[in-house]
């Protein structure tokens, strides 16, 4: 059965071949929107939409190419509808300049939506996950893109749309595209990190990098604090960069996150939260650790932060740390009891 078939048939014949694009229509939307909650809503909103409007599919294009143009639409009105755009970020009260902006709606994207588009996992017609287009860093840059500048170098540079068919799915001219990608690749460049200014292709995780979480995790399990400032001076970069969307905390050094981190390890501090386990995952093709803290005289291990690590040359550069709440969403317990 054909594409074009496959539309005039029941509901649920048209829900299995739409089901088929979810996940990159995911990944899709949450590029656009940064937050992995609204782009599970933008996909729903997407899927209803192409059934509403599936007399208007005509086979010119791909099924695929159809449903993203439906869903970029949806992101954009979504969008004009909540406009947000990064702030200064505010520490005390008080704004700060001297720090990188908040972005609050800002969310991780689990590893295991991702594991079936990267390269070589892939089905022969999915669009292909780029490790430099999914990190946090990426997603959090594009964030200061105006929308449709953002859909434009979305659709042009990371899936790869010809101009001519980029200007038909947001209903522009072919010079306003061009237009618009220049002036979005222009600010990309200024927001990317520093050594990262020009993305390349990233590639799987290495035995080093695998080698550095597991430390990561052994400092924080151990809790020892004559030795946590020496350990972090071999994982950390001295300027290691620490945030916790959507609260404003930031560390902007390693002595300030040592500083920040050493009252929860320290029993005799008053904001000593416990003992703590922690467990390896992956987000945004990047390595995280998700973390759970036993309270003194509790029985089990509670949910506690998920940490996103950037790594570079050997080393963590950034940690961007994300409430407990998305820990489901990764297929994370929210409690860990101590094995027997």
């Amino acid at each position: 059965m054909s594409e074009d078939q496959s539309l005039a048939v029941d509901e649920s014949a048209f829900t299995d071949l739409a089901e088929k694009h979810r996940r990159e229509l995911q990944v899709h939307c949450y590029r656009m929107l940064g937050s992995i909650e609204d782009s599970e809503d933008l996909v729903q909103e997407t899927f209803l939409r192409a059934w509403k409007k599936r007399d208007t599919f005509q086979g010119r294009s791909t099924f695929r190419a159809w449903l993203y143009r439906i869903a970029t639409n949806a992101c954009l009105d979504f969008l004009s509808a909540n406009p947000r755009r990064p702030a200064p970020r505010r520490i005390g009260g008080t704004s700060r300049l001297d720090l990188p902006d908040e972005i609050p709606w800002l969310q991780p994207i689990p590893g295991h939506l991702l594991e079936p588009l990267t390269e070589g996992s892939a089905e022969p017609d999915a669009v292909v996950v780029a490790k430099e287009t999914i990190e946090l860093a990426f997603i959090a840059a594009i964030q200061y893109l105006p929308p449709k500048q953002r859909s434009v170098l979305l659709l042009r540079d990371v899936l790869g749309y010809p101009a001519k068919e980029t200007s038909e799915i947001l209903g522009t001219s072919v010079i306003s595209v061009n237009s618009a990608l220049q002036r979005a690749r222009a600010t990309l460049k200024q927001r990317l990190p520093p050594r990262r200014a020009e993305w390349q292709a990233g590639e799987d995780p290495s035995a080093a990098e695998r080698r550095l979480v597991k430390r990561y995790i052994d400092v924080m399990e151990r809790g020892d604090l004559s030795t946590v400032a020496a350990a972090m001076a071999e994982l950390m970069s001295e300027d290691i960069r620490v945030s916790m969307p959507p609260i404003p905390l930031f560390y902007a050094d390693r002595r300030e996150f040592y500083l920040g981190v050493s009252g929860y390890l320290d029993p005799a501090s008053p904001l000593y939260a416990g003992q703590w386990r922690s467990v390896p995952t992956r987000a945004n093709l990047q390595p995280a650790v998700a973390h759970y803290v036993r309270p003194p005289g509790a029985a089990a291990f509670e949910a506690q932060v998920l940490d996103v690590l950037r790594v570079e040359d050997g080393v963590i550069v950034e940690i961007t740390a994300f409430d407990p709440a998305l820990f489901p969403r990764f297929g994370l317990p929210t409690v860990l009891r101590e094995e027997a």
